[in-house]
């Protein structure tokens, strides 16, 4: 099947689901739909890297991957004084974050489709944030890395959850050969999950 959450375009028939998440402390109302990642609830792994990740208050974040919203809409709550941007390959899911943006009153968040961090080129970020498409592949994974690694300002950090049995060992060793092994940290572990935050020198 071609038809994937990381398609530009699902070709399966919209199917909106209304769900509620309390995430940090903040109870968001959230529309999903078919052909975009994790539609019936906000996924384990996307709660593990909510629960862990450190948003100043005025950051510029970048999320990678931003499905519906969870991740970057509460990093948007959690920078009040900051922005969030966010960035999906799926057109679907790029429209329902922003509209569940609007739904739960956040204001300092923009969107964009976006194949990886194309969109943002030429621009920098405090945090970039992704729980990447691990069914994409490790080549598609690994390069947002990279590209993530070029759009960090300096003392920023990436922070990223894998699942260890689909490819976390190697993609920590990714993030040690680009940012360097002593700035790559595992922060929490959680039911098979592991969160990475790589800090740029």
């Amino acid at each position: 099947m071609s038809d994937h959450y990381y398609s530009r375009r699902p070709s399966v028939a919209s199917d909106r689901n209304s769900i509620e998440a309390e995430l940090r402390g903040f109870r968001l109302k959230l529309t999903t739909d078919a052909g975009v990642f994790s539609r019936d609830s906000v996924d384990y792994g996307s709660r593990a890297l909510i629960a862990h990740m450190d948003i100043p208050a005025g950051a510029k974040v970048l999320d990678v991957g931003c499905g519906y919203g969870p991740i970057g809409l509460t990093a948007a709550k959690l920078a009040p004084s900051g922005h969030v941007t966010m960035v999906d390959i799926n057109e679907r899911a790029v429209e329902l974050a922003e509209s569940n943006a609007r739904a739960n009153g956040i204001g300092n968040a923009a969107f964009f489709q976006s194949d990886k961090l194309e969109a943002v080129e030429g621009r920098t970020f405090d945090v970039i944030l992704t729980n990447p498409p691990i069914r994409a592949g490790k080549a598609v994974v690994h390069s947002i890395f990279e590209e993530s690694f070029k759009h960090l300002n300096s003392g920023g950090a990436l922070w990223i959850v894998i699942q260890n049995k689909q490819g976390a060992p190697s993609a920590r060793t990714k993030l040690e050969e680009l940012f360097g092994e002593d700035r790559v940290e595992e922060v929490g572990k959680d039911k098979g999950f592991r969160i990475y935050r790589a800090i740029k020198v």
